[in-house]
């Protein structure tokens, strides 16, 4: 069972949750440690620290994806 199988969804196909590291890395196919980049150099998805976990709210993401696919459309 894949990730996004086990989610509920909600919110225009949304996951009804807070989305982990481990999440990203499979929404966009890529290896953790690019996740972890992304957030070190403030690249990436916004997160928010959830005491020593790192989150990442749906739609925030979806609005990140949207913003780096117009960039690549200029």
């Amino acid at each position: 069972m894949t990730v996004a199988s086990a989610v509920t969804t909600l919110r225009a196909g949304l996951p009804d949750r807070y989305l982990t590291p481990e999440d990203i890395a499979a929404m966009f196919s890529v290896p953790i440690e690019t996740v972890y980049h992304w957030r070190k150099q403030r690249t990436g998805p916004p997160g928010f620290r959830v005491g020593r976990h790192v989150r990442y709210d749906p739609a925030d993401v979806q609005q990140w994806k949207r913003e780096r696919m117009a960039a690549d459309a200029a």
